[in-house]
């Protein structure tokens, strides 16, 4: 199976997937941060198809930036505690999967690799 980076975000807050949350993926690069993509999570809180997958996934280090603020809304206060979180790691072993899942809330995250 060629390699791939996967993620899913779950509402610990509210005890459910984060159905619908933005996500945005850059590469980083010397320059800076460079947009590859923008997705939402489907009703379980994952992508329907790999952040990246094969060739397109190369040793680096990568963001994903979450939209935490905008999908609890009022819940997360304004303005809210938690706006944007970015998770940014390193890929060494590009033809491995790269699991980034985030549990979150208005006021707390945790994430890591998973698998």
């Amino acid at each position: 199976m060629p390699g791939r980076l996967t993620t899913h975000v779950l509402d610990t807050a509210n005890g459910r997937p984060a159905a619908g949350m933005e996500m945005e993926l850059f590469g980083i690069e010397k320059e800076g941060r460079r947009h590859l993509k923008t997705v939402h999570a489907n009703d379980d809180g994952r992508l329907d198809a790999p952040l990246l997958e094969g060739e397109e996934l190369s040793a680096g280090e990568y963001e994903i930036v979450f939209h935490v603020g905008s999908y609890f809304g009022d819940e997360a206060g304004s303005p809210p505690f938690l706006d944007e979180v970015p998770v940014r790691f390193g890929v060494s072993e590009p033809e491995s999967h790269y699991h980034v899942p985030l549990l979150v809330s208005p006021w707390s995250y945790t994430t890591y690799r998973g698998s």
